[in-house]
């Protein structure tokens, strides 16, 4: 509750305070250092495993810079600094937009109305320049592609005018038209997720549970 205290490790100092809703106020002696290392790497539940400290370095992308998320957007674990290169010599641009996801985006469906779903809202920016980039690649008739269901959740709500930051709740299942994203790049997905929903509504059911057929069969 609001005004609660937590204390979180007596010895060395640190605390918290629950000052508003989803939001702690910390009080450590080591500053927020000290407190980073009170917590472990957030791994998707696949990953059956305990997170390891190499965890830390790879579980992040190559260009992540802004603090906020606590979960990795996983498509762009793919790319290295050495494809990127690859790719913008051969005249492909990478517009930089900062995601926050959450836990949430783990989260099955426990309805069986999927209009009943509600999805845990999740802050997003995209930056004039990232929007510039992206209506000069529109314009030219390029293809705008998104790395990440998160990422295509921003760009889709900032279309829908929901402006070019805040919290989106935006919930994405067959049915869906998309209105700015071309093509999609993703990870194959736990069943009764969001995010399979979304992958089916961007590419279709059939396609995509044949992928998945094929890659349990190999």
């Amino acid at each position: 509750k609001v005004g609660e205290k937590i204390i979180f490790d007596e010895k060395a100092g640190i605390s918290g305070k629950i000052s508003a809703r989803n939001e702690i106020t910390f009080n450590a002696r080591g500053g927020i250092e000290a407190v980073y290392k009170l917590g472990v790497m957030p791994l998707p539940p696949y990953i059956k495993r305990a997170p390891q400290e190499l965890d830390n370095e790879y579980y992040q992308t190559v260009y992540a810079k802004n603090e906020g998320a606590i979960a990795s957007p996983t498509a762009g674990l793919h790319f290295t600094r050495e494809l990127m290169e690859r790719m913008k010599s051969t005249g492909i641009n990478f517009a930089h937009i900062t995601l926050h996801v959450g836990a949430g985006t783990f989260r099955p469906l426990k309805v069986d109305d999927v209009t009943r779903h509600k999805m845990e809202a999740e802050y997003f920016k995209i930056p004039q320049e990232a929007i510039g980039l992206i209506e000069k690649t529109r314009e030219a008739g390029a293809r705008i592609f998104a790395v990440g269901t998160t990422s295509l959740r921003a760009l889709e709500s900032y279309c829908l005018r929901r402006g070019s930051q805040g919290y989106t709740d935006l919930f994405i299942y067959p049915g869906y038209k998309f209105k700015m994203v071309d093509c999609l790049l993703t990870n194959f997905h736990l069943p009764r997720t969001t995010l399979f929903m979304l992958a089916c509504a961007f590419a279709g059911g059939r396609l995509i549970k044949k992928a998945y057929q094929e890659a349990i069969a190999r």
